[in-house]
């Protein structure tokens, strides 16, 4: 039957197809940046004896991934290793869509001679992270590189813009292949301590930058390494910490800096002293062992090279670097991703519904050396467990397989998962009995870092908490027999992956995975499973959806 409208009628219809339209131009999507990665392995010579690396399109360190608040990101990964492979993006809160995550609980490895597109929205986000192989023992031979997302244009920023940005890629190494660390690994044994520190993949005066005398530049800093806290330092020139894992800081200088494994900064550094070169130095924090290493910064009218000693670093004071820890806290006053103040964002009137202690221990299970939180020391399952919850397979892992506080008991084997409910508020107590400094990561999340000091941590100890301007960051540092704690918004759905950073410590199973959980499964909670998802284990022969 032929449709009979009015003359009104056909204006009316025109207008709300004008409408729409309009709608469809002011929503458009946000952009898109695709990236096209080759993995393989290559010579390497960081600390001049050869070494099979692992080298992202040729290089070593990796590209870096320059971005802008809401991109997304396309990266398409050719596995050209003879094994397995997997990239994860340490500090990107992968929002609705724990899928792109890249670790073994969410995604089924790349298989040697394939590719797999991971597609990633950096949402809401600003700063400065970092990508690395979170498979075996990958990351011991590269795979890793920067990543700094820019804000968009009409956010301010809180500083003026830098003449320069660097990427700092810090980190100890070992000269042994990755293969033979983690073959030493499975045999139960500890790894001895690394034989370097690399500066951007580089040993001892190996890599540059390039200023111009008077002006200012960002330096963003990364500890990417495997165990070793690790300060940074400018010989003859202070740093304005300005931002840490895309939060804005309060502008406070320093004249060297403590990095823990995993953790990010971003500096600005004034080119303001006489004209010649200086050294960069970085080297190994509370450890009998000193390591150091040197990088240069060059003045581009330089009329002298580095002369003299690196500058000296502080070495065990562990109240100094706890000092500087509470005195990072967060610009109240600054903008994040969006025009907001950070600081608006009450967290300290916020009710906690959950307090969850974890306790960092080490030990012989079956005679092997294994690592634990709360006395399970995390196995993996034949399964990605994010596949095995969302097909609904049976006998994967067992949702409350570790405890919300520490046992006591004995030190067990188990796929560790703790469920969660969606929109807790919860506090989270990173309890280290031990002589060494810890490092916890949580993918997914952004955390309020509220409170960290020396001996154990009891109810009291809230009173000393930060509730007004803590730092936001996703890597935090817990002192030998010391406490951390931290406030984390559960409004992420996913199952998002807590872990040491301390990385044989990681491999030997100091990590389980948080199930954060909505029973609505609605697509406004939750992206659906990509059409592109790898499949395998039991998880083989199932279906995504129609591409």
């Amino acid at each position: 039957m032929p449709l009979n409208l009015t003359g009104g009628a056909v204006r009316v219809v025109f207008f709300c197809v004008v409408l729409v339209l309009l709608f469809a131009v002011v929503k458009a999507e946000d952009p898109y940046r695709f990236f096209t990665w080759n993995v393989t392995y290559g010579d390497i010579y960081p600390l001049g004896v050869r070494q099979q690396g692992i080298l992202i399109n040729g290089q070593f360190p990796g590209p870096d991934i320059y971005s802008v608040t809401n991109d997304n990101l396309i990266i398409n990964v050719y596995n050209s290793l003879p094994e397995p492979f997997l990239l994860s993006w340490n500090g990107i809160q992968q929002r609705r869509n724990s899928w792109q995550d890249g670790v073994y609980g969410t995604n089924c490895p790349i298989p040697p001679g394939k590719n797999f597109t991971y597609v990633l929205q950096v949402k809401d986000q600003i700063g400065s992270f970092f990508y690395f192989p979170s498979l075996a023992f990958h990351k011991a031979a590269g795979g890793f590189g920067g990543i700094r997302i820019l804000s968009r244009p009409r956010i301010p920023v809180p500083f003026p813009d830098p003449a320069g940005d660097f990427t700092v890629l810090i980190g100890d190494w070992y000269n042994a292949s990755h293969t033979a660390l983690k073959a030493k690994l499975d045999r139960g044994k500890r790894l001895h301590f690394p034989d370097g520190i690399l500066i951007n993949g580089r040993g001892p005066n190996g890599a540059s930058f390039t200023v111009e005398q008077g002006k200012t530049y960002r330096f963003r800093i990364s500890n990417v390494g495997l165990q070793n806290s690790l300060n940074f330092r400018i010989q003859g020139h202070k740093m304005k910490l300005v931002e840490v894992e895309g939060t804005h800081t309060l502008q406070t200088v320093f004249s060297s800096l403590d990095v823990h494994v995993g953790q990010s900064y971003s500096v600005l550094v004034t080119a303001d002293q006489p004209a010649q070169d200086y050294y960069i130095a970085v080297s190994t924090r509370f450890t009998s062992v000193v390591l150091t290493t040197t990088a240069i910064l060059h003045y581009s009218n330089s009329v002298g090279r580095v002369s003299g000693s690196p500058p000296a670093g502080p070495t065990f004071q562990i109240d100094w670097s706890l000092n500087q820890a509470l005195s990072i806290r967060t610009n109240l006053t600054a903008s994040g991703p969006r025009p907001n103040p950070q600081g608006s964002y009450h967290y300290g009137l916020i009710n906690i519904t959950r307090t969850i202690r974890l306790a960092n221990s080490a030990g012989l299970i079956n005679g092997k050396q294994r690592y634990a939180v709360n006395g399970v020391s995390f196995v993996p399952a034949d399964t990605p467990l994010k596949l095995a919850d969302y097909f609904k397979i049976g006998g994967v892992f067992r949702l409350g397989s570790i405890s919300d506080n520490p046992t006591g008991g004995q030190r067990y084997l188990d796929t560790s998962v703790m469920p969660a409910d969606f929109r807790a508020f919860v506090e989270i107590v990173f309890e280290n009995h031990e002589s060494i400094v810890q490092s916890w990561h949580l993918d997914g999340y952004s955390f309020f870092v509220v409170g960290m000091d020396g001996g154990k941590w009891t109810p009291t100890s809230r009173k000393q908490y930060n509730l007004r301007d803590a730092i936001v960051r996703c890597t935090t540092q817990v002192y030998p027999k010391s406490w951390t704690a931290i406030y984390v918004a559960l409004d992420n759905v996913g199952m998002w992956n807590l872990r040491t950073e301390f990385w044989a410590r990681q491999y030997l199973g100091q990590q389980f995975y948080l199930r954060v959980y909505s029973p609505v499964e609605s697509i406004r909670d939750e992206y659906p499973i990509p059409k592109n998802a790898l499949l395998c284990g039991r998880a083989s022969g199932r279906h995504t959806r129609p591409l």
